[in-house]
Order: structure tokens, then C-alpha cells, then sequence
């Protein structure tokens, strides 16, 4: 009898050292590590430019907007530490003779006011377009973004039937759920 107690522990002993001999799942992830791009030279937007041909006050005018990059202006840097080049927006409103009414360049401090410190610091005048005309007054949509995202501040730009300029921050998401809403004309990036 003590034969096969003692055969019956030794095939305990082996079942329970062949349990514990599976390989412990680790628990841990191993991700790969991201290596950043390292930054290159000052990054510019194209240059854009806008024309339309507008009715205001029952007259006709042709709006032009023009965006350039500056390299007089200062440069802003995202978290990794790539330069961008902040833009230089020209408006220019001609009356159907050809005569200029309004001609005015904006760069980001015309905006300063409407910004919070993160924009003034890290953004870039982006986009300027005609948006309608609106009484006396014609209307334009503008940008301040973070360069590359999606991130921006939108302002509204309106030009008097005087001349006088008025600027605000956008508080109104537009959908275009009406045609007269819609910025329309003729764009082009220019090359």
C-alpha cells in the first residue's frame, strides 16, 4: 500500500509541476516608440487670392483679397518646435471705373484684441474672404488659426459704405442653410 501512496504523490508532484510550467502572460503593453519629425525649415501657406464682383449700394464694385506669406512679421512655433510664417492679407474694394475705394493690408495684430494669449502667440493670420454685403456695410469671414489644425478663432470684418473698418469675433457658426449666406466668387491659389 505504501508503494502506491508513494506513487500517487510522485504523480502529484509532476501534475503540479507541469501546471505550474505554462508561461506567464505578461500584462504590460509594448508600443513602439513615435519618433517625432524633426522640424524643417519655416513652413509658408500658399498664396491665395479672391476676386468678386459685387452689387453695394446699387453700385457695382469688384472685391479683392489677397494673402501672402511676410517674412517681415514674426514667426510662430507649435510644440515641436516648427516655424511657420505668419501671412499679410491684402483688401482692396475698386469701384467699376477702376478707382480704388478701400485698400488696407492686415497682419495678426489688427486682430490682437480678439485673441487670447495661446493665438497671439502661437497663430497665424489664415484666411480673409468675402462673405456678403449687409446694408451699408460689406462683410468679410477671417481666421486666426493654429497652423496645420483645425484649430482657429473666426472674426467678422466689415467695411462701411465710409470706409471705417469694424472687427469682431465670430459668435455665430455658420451652416450656409441659406444661399444668402454663402461666400461665393472666384477663388484661386496662386503658385
Amino acid at each position: 500500500m505504501r508503494k502506491y501512496q508513494v506513487l500517487t504523490v510522485i504523480v502529484l508532484a509532476t501534475m503540479l509541476m507541469a501546471g505550474c510550467g505554462k508561461k506567464k502572460q505578461a500584462e504590460d503593453i509594448i508600443v513602439p516608440k513615435v519618433e517625432v519629425a524633426k522640424p524643417q525649415g519655416p513652413i509658408r501657406m500658399q498664396e491665395y487670392k479672391q476676386t468678386k464682383d459685387i452689387n453695394w449700394l446699387g453700385r457695382p464694385y469688384q472685391v479683392e483679397v489677397l494673402r501672402v506669406s511676410d517674412d517681415s512679421l514674426r514667426m510662430v512655433k507649435d510644440e515641436y518646435g516648427q516655424q511657420f510664417v505668419d501671412n499679410r492679407i491684402t483688401l482692396r474694394i475698386l469701384r467699376s471705373d477702376g478707382s480704388t475705394f478701400f485698400n488696407r493690408s492686415f497682419t495678426k495684430a489688427a486682430f490682437e484684441n480678439y485673441l487670447d494669449d495661446d493665438y497671439r502667440r502661437t497663430g497665424i493670420l489664415e484666411g480673409f474672404v468675402y462673405d456678403k454685403v449687409e446694408g451699408a456695410q460689406m462683410v468679410f469671414a477671417a481666421s486666426v488659426c493654429h497652423p496645420q489644425t483645425d484649430e482657429y478663432i473666426p472674426l467678422v470684418v466689415t467695411v462701411s459704405s465710409q470706409g471705417e473698418v469694424g472687427i469682431r469675433r465670430d459668435t455665430e457658426m455658420d451652416t450656409y442653410g441659406n444661399e444668402e449666406s454663402q461666400p461665393q466668387g472666384k477663388s484661386t491659389e496662386v503658385d
